[in-house]
């Protein structure tokens, strides 16, 4: 991956109106061992595009109807937490690879909200410019969209979040913000929304906006051309690494109530 410095949006996020209020964020003073509160039932109230808390599946390999897997050396699944409910164990070894992959997924308008709880065992220390990424959105067209990711920046020494992309015109790149450090071992809940109105990508953490995390058509972190969404039909939900032999040599992550909708679920 080339090594690009984050380039500050030009342009301001244009949000629809919200019709579901921003809900109060999500506890980081959790148990390590366990999820945040799971909030008021998000999938049983229904009204997402796609709705997995993991509750209705056996604990052992993650499998369902709803989704499918796609893993290179790494693994995916179910585990049930301290106070009894379930979520997804992402592992991988070296830069391998381990989602959980909506197929089938067409928004309407080509726009959505997205809302996980997660928690990163570990990030990162090696090699320089490691990348990572958590969400991928892809379609018809050629930008391989990264709505939560990241890169270990050795001049500062630290993991940080960004928005990416690679395989269209834009060329592939990360847009980290030194506002936005990656938090191992802490359970946060994240939102992001894909606005097609100006191909805009927008991030919450724990019900607080990211603004410097915003990039757009003109405003974003590669090639001085367009960012544009492909038709979007798929999203991916995991971890993956690309450099080889990073340390740590093998990477954890506990994933739960995963919501795509067309407004905001939040984090409550």
């Amino acid at each position: 991956m080339r090594r690009l410095l984050p380039v500050v949006s030009s342009c301001l996020t244009l949000l629809l109106p919200l019709t579901a209020a921003p809900a109060a964020s999500a506890s980081n003073a959790a148990s390590k061992s366990e999820s945040a509160s799971h909030g008021p039932g998000t999938c049983a109230k229904g009204g997402t595009l796609f709705c997995e808390d993991f509750q209705s599946l056996p604990v052992g390999g993650a499998a369902s109807l709803k989704w499918g897997v796609d893993t290179k050396h790494g693994t995916l699944t179910v585990e049930r937490g301290a106070r009894g409910q379930k979520m997804l164990h992402v592992h991988t070894e070296g830069n391998g690879r381990a989602f959980l992959k909506v197929d089938d997924f067409a928004p309407p308008g080509n726009g959505f909200y997205g809302r996980l709880r997660l928690r990163v065992k570990a990030f990162p220390t090696a090699p320089d410019w490691a990348h990572y990424t958590l969400v991928e959105a892809t379609g018809a067209g050629p930008e391989i969209v990264r709505p939560l990711g990241g890169q270990y920046v050795p001049t500062l020494g630290k993991d940080l979040w960004g928005v990416g992309a690679d395989g269209g015109p834009t060329g592939d790149w990360t847009n980290w913000r030194e506002s936005a450090p990656s938090l191992a071992d802490v359970w946060q809940c994240v939102e992001w929304r894909m606005d097609p109105a100006d191909n805009t990508i927008s991030l919450w953490f724990d019900g607080v906006p990211k603004p410097d995390l915003t990039v757009s058509t003109r405003g974003h972190g590669g090639n001085d051309v367009d960012f544009v969404f492909p038709r979007f039909d798929t999203v991916k939900i995991g971890w993956q690494l690309y450099q080889p032999n990073p340390s740590p040599a093998a990477y954890d992550l506990w994933v739960d109530d995963i919501a795509l909708s067309t407004q905001r679920v939040g984090c409550a």
